[in-house]
């Protein structure tokens, strides 16, 4: 029998370049001397890489992370020590060592663990130069100052890390300051009462459209009554009954003007009534905060709806369930028939998850359905459909995973998610911080936004970085936050948003990978607009990292005078 103490295993070192080239080029420039990368290490050791990030030690299939493939595969040699012990010591250095919430960029992190594995495997330790990368940086009097803006993406950088298995649950996810944490508190309470007060205003409303839908629909078969009652009778009579209900009716709505305005009825108004008078008043302030923002982009004759609708039934034709067959008359009647989204039943959002999800359908019908999707996107109740995702997130979980799915579901997804920012209720949607969890990693909505604004601004797909730049604009021009006294003296100075200000930073690396092409003017105003609100926005980060990365915004100079007036700006914050 074999000595399995004498099985050999392989030992490499996976090394990634989280710069992408970036650091070879510009680094000679910046800090005095050529750097070929910014280096991420995995250990690659009995089929799996394993590797450190903030919320631990983790472990997937070799290039499994969004990293992709590496730059470099460094042989370190061959182990002796068993799976069982590895396994053992690797669960010993997650509860203890490398524990989540003990990354740090510079003195903690993915290299450190790299070279701790590699000497209990192999007995050597890993290259030299990539343990000694930030002492190479930050020797130089412009690597201090660069440092403060590195530091804070640190977080980011290694969440692109999260795909794999943690060993032990974390039992810490990340030290957080006290204020930030009554922060965020204080913005999700916020936040959840707003959603809690709208749904419950959205259930009487739809109460209201229900009975408002009966009582029109009575006075109607009242009138074609009354009407066949008339020509029954003579002419005298039938001219005299007409003007009688005529008078009736105009009454009736004099009546019902006067209540809601708080007329002759006053106090006398029932209880529905006021709802709708203070629905009204609602209104009325929602358009005056729609007049004061900056309009957003959106895509509204881009598609047929009915050519989509009936194209739809065709695809499904013969696949789908009484349940399911349902729900394709009920979006019909929403986005066909202008029915509210009272019209969509309890198992509609299950129906858009088995167009989605289910692989053996055409992609025909989910570019089908997506594009009907994007209309009933503008529509101002389409938030009593989303407040439904907010249960199982079929719709949002199928956003984030955009890079995985075919090109031409691609854009009307995108499509979809601009269209949202026409009303408020649903722009404030797209910006929730609550989080769940899709395929191991925290997600929230604002996290699902960026990706798929990021993701399609770097496309290759001229109508899809039209989205993109879409996306990023309304999200920049988004309306200030009403804050409290106690939220704005938590909030960093001059920071408009606190959930712009997690973002703000990759929307901007984006918006300057974008720069490196020959955008058209359209696409160039808009980007250049949010490049020029991210400044204001983020307080230092932005502007040091456009002069880092760049390109410098003078280069558009001269592309219209709209843009020229951006550039100025961005410049300002510059200096």
């Amino acid at each position: 029998m074999e000595d399995t103490s004498d099985v050999q295993t392989s030992v490499e070192l996976y090394v990634y370049d989280l710069s992408n080239g970036t650091a070879a080029l510009m680094s000679e420039p910046l800090i005095g001397r050529r750097l070929e990368g910014i280096w991420h290490t995995g250990i690659v050791v009995y089929g799996r890489e394993y590797f450190f990030g903030s919320m631990g030690i983790q472990s997937c299939r070799p290039s499994g992370t969004q990293l992709g493939e590496p730059q470099k595969i460094v042989s370190l040699g061959s182990t002796y020590v068993s799976y069982m012990v590895f396994l053992e010591y690797i669960s010993g250095l997650n509860s203890s060592t490398f524990a989540p919430g003990a990354y740090n960029l510079f003195k903690h992190n993915c290299n450190i663990f790299t070279e701790e594995v590699s000497n209990f495997l192999v007995g050597k330790g890993i290259p030299k130069y990539i343990l000694d990368l930030p002492e190479e940086i930050f020797s130089s009097p412009l690597g201090q100052t660069l440092r403060p803006i590195i530091e804070s993406l640190s977080t980011s950088a290694s969440a692109g890390f999260t795909v794999g298995q943690r060993f032990v649950e974390a039992r810490v996810q990340r030290e957080v300051s006290p204020e930030f944490q009554l922060l965020n508190t204080a913005i999700e309470e916020a936040r959840l009462n707003s959603i809690a007060l709208e749904e419950r205003r959205n259930e009487i409303n739809e109460k209201l459209a229900r009975k408002e839908r009966k009582k029109k629909k009575k006075k109607k078969e009242k009138k074609e009554k009354s009407s066949k009652d008339c020509r029954r009778s003579s002419d005298s009579y039938s001219t005299s009954s007409s003007n009688l209900v005529d008078m009736a009716e105009s009454g009736s709505a004099v009546s019902e003007v006067q209540s809601s305005n708080g007329g002759p009825l006053g106090d006398d108004m029932l209880p529905s009534e006021r709802v709708l008078q203070m629905e009204e008043s609602e209104k009325q302030e929602l358009e005056e905060r729609k007049r004061h923002r900056d309009p957003p982009i959106v895509f509204k004759d881009l598609v047929d709806v009915k050519s989509e609708y009936d194209g739809l039934v065709k695809s499904l034709e013969g696949k789908l369930n009484g349940d399911e067959k349902i729900c394709v008359e009920e979006l019909r009647q929403y986005v066909l028939e202008d029915e509210g989204s009272w019209a969509l039943g309890d198992n509609f959002l299950n129906f858009v998850g088995r167009i989605l999800y289910d692989k053996s359908l055409d992609t025909a019908a989910r570019v089908q359905l997506l594009n009907i999707l994007s209309i009933a996107a503008l529509k101002d109740d389409v938030i009593l459909l989303l407040h439904q995702d907010r249960r199982e997130h079929i719709i949002m979980n199928y956003a984030f995973d955009i890079d995985r799915h075919p090109p031409e579901e691609q854009l009307p997804l995108a499509q979809f998610m601009a269209n949202l920012f026409e009303n408020l209720s649903s722009s404030e949607w797209l910006l929730y911080i609550s989080e769940w969890q899709h395929q191991n990693q925290n997600i929230s909505n604002i996290r699902v936004t960026t990706k798929v604004a990021v993701h399609s601004l770097l496309s290759s797909t001229p109508d899809l970085q039209n989205c993109g730049a879409a996306i990023i604009h309304n999200l920049a021009c988004k309306e200030k936050m009403n804050k409290s006294k106690n939220l704005r003296r938590l909030l960093p100075k001059g920071s408009i948003s606190k959930v712009f200000d997690d973002v703000a930073v990759e929307l901007t690396m984006a918006l300057l990978q974008y720069f490196n092409g020959e955008p058209a003017e359209d696409q160039l105003y808009a980007c250049m607009k949010s490049l020029a609100r991210f400044t204001q926005i983020s307080g230092q980060e932005v502007p040091q990292l456009i002069q880092m990365i760049g390109p410098e915004p003078n280069k558009f100079r001269g592309a219209s005078q709209r843009i020229d007036d951006l550039i100025d700006q961005v410049n300002q914050k510059l200096r």
